[in-house]
């Protein structure tokens, strides 16, 4: 069994659950201030749609899906504004606390959800979910505050270390690295065939993230990490433990040049450009790096050369063992979107619809287990599997806390890596983000 981390624990379960879901008519419009306008079903609507698929395949397959749903509803329109992931989490903040924002946002979930439930501008359908949401699994509480549905998720994620199997051979690496001892021994053999060992995409901050949570994770017990995030409490020695364990890892100096200034998605030269173009060996991230590469080399066969670990254990740490940390994607509706954006959320969660996402590498792993089949990527079936063995995801920290504690530890962090603070540091900029939130 697997637990989710938002706030509280939550069991989520994978076994495959088809979804029925009918097609029924929108019955709001989305007009006016922060009022739904009309009660009429068949009224005209066209719904203002923003997410971070900014380059194909994620492009081209969420228009197709926009046109799909409007062809069986021609009452509903779309205009779709696909954003770069960065820029777009800034373009949703501001534009929450103005009187017209969209009426379909990315949404990450979490204690990030929860801060923006607090603007009022989020359309609570946990009416328009009761008969079908638990098919879901447990994985759709993570988008719910106070047991009130404020968004659905399409895909799930856990991070760990995708890695080129060619530069592993060349160094002469027989086997992913399961323990720290064993990962520094790669580091140290890649160094001595002059291949870079790990990519960092530093100037974005929470790449830097997932190795102080990650490090935190093995450090810390269960309780611990669940306590935390509840209770908004960081007093226990093993998140001073998690920093200095980072910082004897990165002097050993596994990252590529200036990893502080590149950036994780954009162009070959970012982190993912890097390992997609065989100039690094290893990167912690995401299971969505594999489509994320595509567009950012012009080597067809990358995939193939690349396969998948889980984040090492540490040796000695107080963590269980297979604990990963994850989260999702998924949409929130304004106020403004209303029944007719649930009804599309309704449409995206189905097992057609994100057997789809997962065909065309718009997903990777999806939120309706009934999809789980769809995976035909070896390395993806690799992240699914350990997925369903993990015992307990941890939901990114930045995303599992209120917004403004989330953003001050990745702060604190980033800085960490730049040399800048110490492990107590980062634990103190948490509790003042706590104390000022």
């Amino acid at each position: 069994m697997i637990t989710l981390n938002v706030r509280l624990s939550t069991p989520r379960r994978l076994a495959t659950i088809a979804i029925a879901l009918t097609m029924a008519l929108p019955s709001l419009t989305a007009c006016g201030d922060d009022e739904p306008s009309s009660s009429d079903p068949n009224a005209p609507v066209t719904l203002t749609w923003w997410h971070n698929g900014a380059q194909d395949p994620g492009k081209s397959v969420w228009q197709s899906i926009a046109d799909e749903y409007t062809k069986a509803h021609p009452n509903v329109k779309f205009q779709v504004e696909p954003t770069q992931n960065e820029a777009l989490k800034t373009k949703i903040s501001v534009a929450l606390q103005s009187p017209t924002p969209p009426n379909i946002f990315q949404q990450w979930g979490g204690g990030a959800l929860a801060t923006q439930v607090e603007s009022g501008k989020l359309y609570d359908m946990s009416a328009d979910t009761k008969d079908w949401i638990s098919s879901m699994g447990a994985s759709a509480q993570g988008w719910a505050v106070d047991g009130k549905q404020y968004g659905i998720p399409y895909d799930l994620h856990v991070v760990g270390f995708w890695y080129r199997k060619d530069l592993f051979e060349q160094a002469g690496i027989s086997a992913p690295p399961k323990t720290m001892t064993e990962l520094n021994d790669a580091v140290t053999k890649l160094k001595a065939k002059g291949i870079t060992p790990i990519s960092l995409g530093g100037k974005d901050k929470w790449p830097d993230a997932f190795w102080w949570s990650y490090f935190a994770i093995r450090e810390c017990s269960l309780d611990v990490l669940k306590n935390t995030v509840k209770s908004l409490k960081m007093d226990d020695a093993c998140f001073v433990k998690a920093g200095e364990d980072l910082k004897k890892f990165i002097d050993t100096k596994p990252f590529q040049d200036a990893f502080l200034g590149t950036p994780a998605q954009q162009g070959a030269g970012s982190s993912a450009g890097l390992v997609a173009n065989g100039k690094a060996a290893m990167e912690l991230q995401g299971d969505w790096e594999l489509p994320t590469m595509i567009p950012l080399t012009e080597d067809k066969d990358f995939a193939k050369k690349l396969s998948w670990f889980p984040f090492p254990e540490v040796e000695g740490g107080k963590g269980t063992a297979g604990t990963a940390l994850g989260g999702g994607d998924g949409f929130s509706c304004s106020v403004k979107g209303g029944a007719a954006c649930a009804d599309f959320l309704k449409y995206i969660a189905s097992t057609e619809v994100q057997t789809k996402l997962v065909t065309t590498n718009t997903a990777t792993l999806p939120a309706n287990p009934a999809a789980i089949s769809a995976i035909q990527d070896p390395s993806l079936k690799t992240v699914q599997e350990a997925l369903n063995k993990a015992p307990y995801i941890q939901v990114y920290f930045d995303q599992a806390l209120p917004t403004s504690v989330g953003q001050a530890l990745n702060d604190a962090i980033a800085d960490f890596f730049a040399g800048k603070g110490s492990p107590q540091g980062i634990v103190d900029a948490f509790n003042k983000a706590v104390a000022n939130k």
